[in-house]
């Protein structure tokens, strides 16, 4: 059986717990800027409940986010130490390994595929990749909605001698129509998003940034074209905790409802099901915390 890998939890609630402050549009950008001790603090308790892999703080560290000019200006700065504050928690940790995953995240917007500008893309990745590189172990491009922004991730990273791994966000709405067909955001299957994904060279397809409950499809139809090519490529979920649907801009208006009923049990319990399918790198996205990650390595190890 493939081990078992335990990924961190969303970051942005996590800095709000310990005191930083985040509004949009710069969101968690904002805590590098004014309390970068924050942002290492809670790669830290993330590590602490059990963690192997904690992600850079990249995530919101581009235009869409911090404007143009401020991405021009400041960008590779800040890029840099995200990736420095996420390797220091890491190499803190002394009694077993921690990976850091650079974060590549959708370049122009959450949930936003119409966005996508391949003219320009790798204009902005580049900067993400030069500056994340000195620190992290693999590369994470994470929340994409289309398949066109994981072959711009691979295209960005071609060049480096570290790992890629391909996280896309699901469809909230797909399952109540079409349950058996899963897709991205963008009304691409998962079916081809998998298939793209053998050929692509990458170590490890993801799915995350959407609700618990439509994961295990996403998770059986990856398993299945992997078994077919075959390959090892892994398969990974962290979904979010985020109450009710969300639209197309969702995830970029600010701080959303969590759910109720979805403490660390129930996420584990999730989690469990998600292993089952086939998946070997678990965690959880917006709304799952350090707890959450604590209580779902207590229930998978």
């Amino acid at each position: 059986m493939t081990k078992l890998t335990i990924l961190d939890g969303g970051m942005s609630r996590e800095l709000l717990r310990l005191g930083a402050e985040l509004k949009q549009p710069e969101w968690s950008a904002l805590a590098l800027m004014h309390t970068p001790e924050i942002v290492q603090k809670v790669h830290e308790e993330f590590i602490a409940a059990g963690a192997d892999v904690v992600t850079t703080n990249s995530y919101a560290l581009v235009p869409f986010h911090i404007g143009e000019q401020r991405f021009r200006e400041d960008g590779a700065r800040l890029i840099a130490l995200s990736g420095r504050l996420a390797r220091a928690a890491a190499d803190a940790c002394k009694d077993r390994k921690i990976s850091v995953a650079g974060s590549l995240p959708p370049i122009f917007g959450s949930y936003e595929p119409e966005n996508f500008d391949s003219s320009t893309v790798q204009h902005y990745l580049k900067v993400l990749v030069d500056n994340l590189a000195p620190h992290v172990d693999l590369w994470l491009g994470e929340t994409l909605s289309l398949i066109a922004e994981g072959e711009a991730v691979r295209q960005a990273v071609g060049g480096t001698d570290k790992p890629f791994w391909i996280s896309f966000t699901l469809d909230d709405t797909a399952e109540r129509e079409h349950p058996e067909v899963p897709k991205l955001r963008s009304g691409e299957t998962v079916l081809a998003a998998a298939q793209w994904a053998v050929q692509s060279g990458a170590e490890a397809l993801l799915f995350n940034c959407s609700k618990p409950e439509i994961m295990r499809s996403a998770v059986e139809t990856a398993s299945g074209v992997i078994k077919a090519a075959p390959s090892s490529m892994r398969i990974g979920v962290y979904a979010n905790a985020f109450e009710g649907e969300q639209g197309d801009s969702a995830a970029n208006e600010g701080l959303h409802a969590t759910r109720d009923d979805l403490n660390g049990d129930a996420y584990s319990r999730f989690a469990c099901n998600w292993v089952d399918a086939g998946a070997s790198l678990v965690g959880g996205c917006c709304g799952i915390g350090a707890a959450h990650i604590h209580r779902l390595k207590q229930a998978l190890t």
